[in-house]
């Protein structure tokens, strides 16, 4: 993180924050204890000329491959690079040599806690720009999944910014095919070996060909960069993670398939100000999509949690009968269902070293009064014989759908005063069971968010 800065003075040390963009940014440092977060992002405000409104809508974090952490305006960034170490001991799974070798680079990202509405009013064009290249590196990355349709629509306006207009014979396929790493987000998981077997159908045209027609289709010379970020923004706003922090997790896996293993499947929590999302980064599609109205959500076996009730004292914690430690923390959330037509609740466990960063950003979010996800922007009405909302599809075609036959979770109704199981997960410790213990796997990969 330090280093010398070209616009401090000779001699003075210096910290390089890194724009969505890649580019670097010296900022001076004063002596320890160092300038705050608030008073860098200040600096780096006047440094890029950005709106008064950009101290709301960015934010500093500290970011390595096992720790991802937004910085609170109070927080001095020299100092939590000198305690890294003891938070990668608490917040991740890395081992002791990883966590030597780890070290935290400072970064310009969006801030959670800025509602999408406000984004879109935003006019100053360097503004939108950081914040149109880190929802393109997200979607590059992997991090938001998109189904192929949305992804050409995206990778075109980023095409439209890249080549100007479009230019009929001058764009054709061949032309685009080089670019396409750097304008197409990879496509979804393809389900595994049998669900290739399984897919029947002629082949998808070459993705240079869907780019092409979707980047005939964007504006042309009269459109301005800023309403071509802002086109981009747009789009982003229909999926339910963009702009939430990600924290990496894992969940029960359902026992099933030809040798029926059950097991733990690795999983990436995106938390923001509208709810939680549960992502497979594997396949790239949603498992689990929950406004904050829909669901509740228990800590279990975090460090120093007093209190854990129940599910702690029924041996879900992070510390068995005998003291010994059986798993990190986890994060329980509660939400409601079906079984056999009949009304549940239902209980997923995600187990995760960063549980406890996903439950204060939830509290936090909710303190904020999210009401729930903004209404989707105008479009086009749907073509005939699209099922409504609601309505039960006999496939699974969009990867922003939640699959809950991909989920293992445990179901239960409520007679009188008592909880009544209603079909035990198998391979699952009991949630309600007294000496049951929860087993755990370590899963590596995904990124959390400090609110603490």
């Amino acid at each position: 993180m330090e280093g010398e800065g070209a616009s401090a003075p000779p001699g003075a040390a210096a910290a390089l924050a890194f724009l969505p963009d890649g580019a670097g940014v010296p900022l001076p440092l004063e002596p320890p204890p160092g300038p705050t977060a608030g008073e860098m992002l200040r600096r780096l405000q006047g440094a890029l000329r950005l709106p008064p409104l950009a101290a709301e809508a960015l934010a500093l974090w500290l970011v390595s491959p096992l720790l991802e952490v937004q910085l609170k305006p109070r927080h001095r960034p020299l100092r939590l690079v000198r305690q890294w170490p003891e938070l990668l001991l608490r917040f991740s799974l890395g081992s002791h040599a990883d966590i030597a070798q780890d070290e935290p680079c400072l970064q310009l990202r969006r801030n959670v806690f800025f509602p999408k509405s406000k984004e879109l009013e935003l006019e100053e064009e360097e503004l939108l720009r950081l914040l149109y290249e880190e929802a393109r590196g997200n979607l590059l990355g992997g991090r938001y999944p998109v189904d192929p349709p949305d992804g050409e629509e995206l990778g075109a306006l980023a095409c439209r910014l890249r080549l100007g207009p479009f230019q009929p014979g001058h764009h054709t396929p061949q032309s685009l095919r080089p670019l396409l790493g750097e304008l197409l987000p990879p496509p979804p998981g393809r389900g595994g070996l049998w669900g290739a077997l399984r897919r029947r159908g002629p082949r998808p045209p070459p993705p240079e060909e869907g780019l092409l027609q979707a980047f005939a289709r964007t504006p042309g010379p009269q459109a301005t960069p800023a309403d071509l970020y802002r086109a981009f923004l747009r789009r982003c706003h229909a999926l339910p993670y963009y702009g939430c922090a990600f924290f990496p997790g894992a969940i029960d896996r359902p026992p099933g398939g030809l040798l029926g293993r059950g097991g733990l499947r690795p999983v990436s929590v995106a938390v923001g100000l509208e709810g939680v999302t549960i992502i497979d980064p594997r396949e790239k599609h949603v498992l689990l999509t929950l406004t904050f109205p829909e669901l509740c959500w228990e800590l279990v076996g975090a460090v120093g949690q007093e209190g854990d009730g129940a599910m702690g004292q029924e041996g879900d914690g992070a510390v068995g009968q005998e003291g010994d430690a059986v798993g990190p923390p986890q994060l329980w959330l509660e939400f409601d269902g079906d079984h056999e037509g009949a009304p549940v609740n239902r209980l997923l466990r995600v187990f995760s070293p960063q549980a406890e960063l996903m439950s204060a950003l939830i509290e936090c979010c909710i303190e904020l009064g999210g009401p729930g996800p903004d209404p989707p922007p105008p479009g086009p009405p749907p073509p005939p014989g699209t099922p409504s909302r609601g309505a039960p599809l006999r496939r699974q075609e969009s990867v922003t759908r939640p699959r809950l036959q991909r989920l293992a979770t445990i179901d239960y109704v409520q007679e009188g005063q008592e909880l009544r199981r209603v079909k035990p997960p198998r391979r699952s410790g009991s949630f309600f069971g007294r000496g049951a213990r929860g087993s755990y796997t370590p899963v590596s990969g995904g990124a959390g968010l400090e609110q603490g």
